[in-house]
């Protein structure tokens, strides 16, 4: 029995400085409105989707960056947004810098900042939290960069893990849907906690500008395109679920961005594509069904994982260079065999 939601990306084109949260909520609000038109039950729309991304801003004091923060959501700028999911009864997911007090992990309560996703429902309703893991970039200012990536300063680690939530969207009564942001689509990790989860639709925001910064080599546009969409491709393949991945495109700030927003089934296919550089809706009708041939073959997790070897994964952070082969270590390593020890092992056998 098929089981369709219709999915969309909500590309956004750049957003500047200058421009206001009531300018990037009225965007959207048009985007929303064209989704109703085409029948969409669940936008989705970018990392940061209410500012410009401002972490390629330096600033000293860390809190004079709080102006491009969310103290709440819905906040009075964001209310038509919950407004209109409403009015439609279309689900969104929504990018945004978050500012709160919260316990960290010593349990103080104190100002936190994350780079933050939530899943709204049709009828307004935020049923999902994440906040970014990954964070790439750096925390001070680096004079080798012309362009900065200060996600580290600006940003703490998630602290909600990656949560998947069964509940009701579009038309069907219960969907797993998880979330990531960015980086985290380059981590093959975060995607298997996910599909250990069971996930069905995995939603993805991003900013990724078209060039690296770092001065460390070159890494051509094409390439950073290539990059981004096989990560997802082979996120979405490897744990059996649809991916929407949407991302902000155009010159923002005068940095580049590559869009290229994408809808990936389970069998890892791109299915729909954004083609410009604006602001974008890209749909596509999603069977969830389809997650199950992978469950049940290539991907059937209860027969084939093999968590007992897969310490090493969780128990370092960094690469640990393995030993050096040397013959003389290589015949201490082997046991010596005698004929006797040979016979003995034949008769064990039989």
């Amino acid at each position: 029995m098929p089981r369709i939601i219709t999915v969309a990306a909500a590309q956004m084109g750049p957003l500047q400085l200058k421009d206001t949260r009531a300018h990037a909520v009225a965007r959207m609000l048009r985007l929303l409105e064209r989704a109703r038109l085409r029948g969409v039950e669940l936008v989705v729309f970018p990392e940061l989707a209410l500012t410009t991304f401002f972490p390629r801003h330096y600033r000293e004091d860390v809190a004079e960056a709080d102006p491009w923060f969310e103290a709440a959501m819905p906040s009075p700028e964001t209310q038509p947004l919950f407004d209109a999911a409403r009015k439609y009864g279309i689900g969104f997911h929504l990018g945004y810098a978050e500012l709160c007090q919260v316990a960290d992990e010593t349990g103080v309560v104190r100002t936190r900042r994350f780079n933050t996703a939530i899943l709204v429902n049709g009828q307004g309703e935020i049923v999902l939290k994440y906040r970014k893991v990954h964070l790439p970039g750096h925390a001070e200012y680096d004079e080798r960069r012309c362009v900065q990536h200060l996600e580290k300063r600006y940003f703490e680690v998630g602290n909600l893990g990656f949560p998947v939530i069964r509940a009701p969207m579009g038309g069907l009564n219960g969907i797993n849907m998880g979330m990531m942001i960015c980086n985290d689509r380059r981590w093959p990790e975060a995607w298997r906690v996910l599909g250990l989860q069971g996930v069905e639709l995995v939603m993805l925001g991003y900013n990724t500008p078209a060039m690296n910064t770092s001065n460390r080599g070159y890494e051509a546009v094409h390439l950073r395109v290539q990059h981004s969409h096989m990560s997802i491709q082979s996120g979405a393949y490897q744990n059996a679920t649809f991916a929407v991945a949407t991302a902000k495109a155009g010159v923002e700030d005068g940095c580049e961005m590559i869009g290229a927003s994408i809808i990936v089934n389970p069998q890892g296919e791109i299915i729909a594509q954004a083609t410009s550089c604006e602001d974008e809706l890209i749909t596509a009708d999603c069977n969830l069904e389809q997650v199950q041939f992978g469950r049940s073959t290539v991907f059937d997790f209860d027969a084939h994982r093999r968590p007992e070897t897969y310490g090493r994964i969780t128990a370092q952070v960094g690469a640990v260079e393995p030993p050096v082969w040397s013959k003389q270590a290589d015949q201490q390593a082997q046991p010596v065999l005698t004929r006797a020890d040979d016979q003995d092992k034949v008769q064990a056998a039989d």
